[in-house]
């Protein structure tokens, strides 16, 4: 008998959603997280954004996760009465030229189950939206905010209900196989080596160093790393908005968009900066110039001096910045061929609001 038999390794959203998976799956689950608390990466440095599955390429696993996510989450956030708002949202297309690629948005929506998506006017979209500017816009009244800490310390809560433990400034220094399970070398206070049956290796930015760390690993399977910071900047002043406002994806991300937290304070972000470290999490306030031009796009009327630099978060990519955007990986043994490990690679955004879905697909891929 293994001393753990399954080791979620990240206390995130998705290895917090993965751990109560497999813990009301009857396993005996043992979180272990690096720093000296739950969610202290990507899922503490978004945008709190139930995202409704409009964006992804349909049939792919982003798309697939966030529309079953989404569903899943409100039901989750509604039956424990946790803070969470379907506020809705618009997307804006500034100019006709904008026209064919918010067409091909509401298609591709489409095309991945979501169907609430309503056309707007520019008329329409003033009426909803009085400080905002378009041409035309999309209104999905399917998008919303959550309070992702209250989620994730429900997740938590659940999963210790359940018999799961979580292991807090416990990084792992090492792992290999060693017969049909692993020996684990756990850093910390009191650093020790156990044997652990079952793996799910959920540690966000430092996934793909982690497995780095597993000897044989297939080295065709090993997942290339990049970083994209994203910063945000809080609005000073008047809140003007009650929806959510995006404007027409950029590249890397979905542009400088307006979001709203649970006590309906604005802030505008994420840009796109590709850095080389996961630990560059200081806000530039001259970039503070690029978010006015973006955001005057469709809120003409933004103030000068209304921004002010809040906070910034880094995007697990696997793709660097001339690469598409590559899918969601929820690789298992099927995949990579090593027993009892799921690996969770560049799970990004729409990673909060797929969490739940994810959780399942992860239950499912490692078996009993």
């Amino acid at each position: 008998m293994a001393d753990i038999d399954c080791l979620v390794i990240g206390a995130g959203v998705v290895g917090l959603a993965t751990a109560r998976a497999l813990a009301l799956a009857g396993r005996e689950v043992v979180i272990a997280e690096a720093a000296e608390g739950i969610g202290t990466q990507t899922s503490a440095r978004n945008s709190e954004v139930i995202h409704a599955g409009i964006y992804y390429p349909p049939g792919s696993l982003k798309a697939r996760v966030c529309v079953e996510g989404r569903k899943l989450l409100y039901r989750y956030l509604g039956e424990r009465g946790l803070p969470h708002k379907a506020c809705g949202k618009l997307i804006v297309a500034t100019s006709a030229a904008q026209r064919p690629a918010l067409e091909t948005i509401a298609a591709r929506a489409e095309a991945s189950g979501v169907t609430s998506l309503r056309w707007l006017d520019a008329k329409e979209a003033h009426a909803l939206e009085p400080e905002v500017t378009c041409e035309i816009a999309l209104l999905s009244p399917e998008t919303g905010v959550v309070d992702s800490h209250a989620f994730m310390l429900s997740l938590l809560g659940e999963c210790e209900a359940a018999g799961g433990s979580l292991a807090l400034n416990t990084p792992i220094l090492g792992w290999r196989r060693e017969g049909e399970g692993f020996s684990v070398d756990f850093g910390g206070d009191d650093p020790a080596t156990y044997s652990v049956r079952s793996i799910v290796n959920s540690a966000g930015h430092g996934a793909p160093r982690l497995l780095r760390l597993l000897d044989g690993f297939p080295p065709q399977h090993m997942p290339q790393q990049s970083f994209a910071k994203g910063n945000y900047f809080a609005l000073l002043g008047k809140q003007p908005f009650s929806h959510l406002v995006y404007p027409i994806p950029e590249a890397a991300g979905l542009g400088i968009h307006a979001t709203i937290d649970m006590g309906g304070r604005v802030k505008f972000g994420p840009d796109v900066e590709w850095v080389e470290s996961d630990q560059d999490l200081v806000v530039d306030p001259t970039r503070a110039e690029r978010f006015y031009a973006a955001i005057r796009t469709y809120w003409p009327a933004l103030p000068d001096n209304a921004l002010v630099a809040d906070y910034a978060g880094i995007r697990p990519k696997l793709h660097g910045p001339s690469e598409p955007m590559p899918d969601f990986r929820i690789d298992g043994p099927a995949v990579h061929g090593v027993p009892e490990v799921v690996n969770l690679l560049g799970i990004e955004s729409p990673g909060l609001t797929s969490s739940l879905a994810i959780a399942d697909m992860v239950v499912e891929r490692l078996g009993s």
